[in-house]
């Protein structure tokens, strides 16, 4: 056996504690995902803060031989502005988040639409493409008409990662204790 498969199924037990986190924080995340929201909101905030903090010390530094030295100030202020915003009204940040991916959607949505419609004299199968942008714009309404329903969802995809993630760790480690006895 392989030094680093020897090594491996030595501690198999670490993947398989990973495992067991993985879908005991799948199983919380879905089952209160307004928490899942909130945490990933505050962190979001704080880090936030400390990237636009970084930024104006940069901009500071950069002031005698930049010229340019205010963008990275007005980038880390914004970013220290939209930190205290994330940690002082969470459940608008994460409208304003969902909000935002509508918009993205819709743009992104009328784009492939466009593409499409060009691309039919030169190509067959460019419905896809137009399909998909169709898709896109519905879901972005769909966002703004029923913001709660984004944020909810991201909370389930992050609970239902974890639970996926966890179960193949698991895996892992049976396979890796199965290795011992060779």
């Amino acid at each position: 056996m392989e030094n680093l498969a020897r090594v491996m199924s030595d501690h198999w037990w670490v993947p398989l504690l990973r495992g067991i986190a993985a879908i005991i924080f799948g199983l919380i995340a879905l089952a209160m995902p307004g928490l899942t929201v909130l945490v990933l909101l505050l962190t979001f905030g704080v880090y936030a803060i400390f990237d636009g903090v970084l930024a104006i010390v940069t901009a500071l530094r950069r002031k005698d031989g930049d010229e340019q030295w205010w963008a990275w100030a007005l980038d880390g202020l914004l970013s220290v502005v939209i930190g205290i915003l994330a940690l002082t009204w969470p459940a608008e940040t994460a409208v304003a988040f969902v909000l935002w991916m509508a918009a993205w959607a819709v743009v992104a949505g009328v784009f492939r639409i466009i593409a499409a419609i060009r691309l039919r004299r030169e190509i067959d199968g460019e419905w896809a493409l137009g399909l998909s942008g169709l898709l896109l714009v519905l879901w972005g309404i769909l966002l703004v008409l029923m913001p709660a329903a984004g944020i909810l969802g991201a909370a389930w995809m992050i609970g239902g990662f974890s639970l996926v993630i966890g179960v193949l760790l698991i895996m892992l480690a049976l396979r890796l204790k199965s290795l011992q006895a060779l």
